[in-house]
């Protein structure tokens, strides 16, 4: 292992926390800093779990916005990413529930076994492609993914996209959700049955 690769991890959490402690403290140029580390994941996070980009902008202010106010609440020694995705995924169901325009979905329990990992679909996006005709199909299996992820039911797409496109751990989920850790990971399961019952119609559906 590299050991400057250590300690560069090592100096970037201390660069980091001693960035919250201004911020706690209310130092607007420490906050100005956290918002430029995280504005880019986070939009991308509220992109993927909201339909309509003026829910994705209002959302995304809103959440730092909420994040400056609630200084004072943060605790100390604990990083700020899954805190701040706590603030960002609460301000999204709210907006999503304000917005009421599409019919809550329920499917229930699914206990199918799952012969294709929603992984597979995944990597496959960014899979080194060398013809026209491989990166057009390579664009076509992007577009497919990010509607069957715009169409599932809320809890389901949050718990996805937190996992397999943000990588938090069941541990980071159960407290970005305020979930128990076995509801993260029967949940999560859940999705990707769904999902890979969602991508096998459509891909047969061609095939007809």
């Amino acid at each position: 292992m590299d050991k400057n690769s250590g300690n560069n991890t090592d100096q970037a959490k201390i660069d980091e926390q001693e960035l919250l402690q201004r911020y706690i403290n209310g130092d607007k140029e420490a906050f100005q800093e956290l918002v430029r580390i995280y504005k880019d994941p986070l939009y991308a996070f509220l992109r993927r779990f909201l339909n309509q980009q003026q829910l994705v902008e209002e959302t995304f202010q809103e959440t730092f916005l909420q994040l400056y106010r609630s200084r004072h609440s943060f605790e100390k020694g604990k990083p700020l990413r899954p805190w701040l995705f706590t603030i960002a995924a609460n301000k999204a169901r709210d907006a999503l529930r304000k917005q009421q325009r599409h019919e809550t979905v329920s499917i229930g329990t699914m206990s199918d076994s799952v012969d294709l990992s929603i992984d597979d679909v995944v990597n496959s996006l960014t899979a080194y492609e060398v013809t026209p005709y491989q990166e057009a199909e390579k664009t076509e299996r992007a577009e497919k993914v990010r509607e069957i992820i715009e169409e599932m039911p809320e809890n389901l797409k949050e718990i996805l996209i937190l996992a397999y496109f943000e990588q938090f751990s069941y541990k980071q989920m159960a407290d970005i959700l305020s979930i128990p850790i076995g509801t993260v990971k029967s949940r999560l399961h859940t999705a990707i049955v769904y999902f890979t019952k969602k991508w096998k119609s459509s891909t047969s559906d061609e095939n007809l």
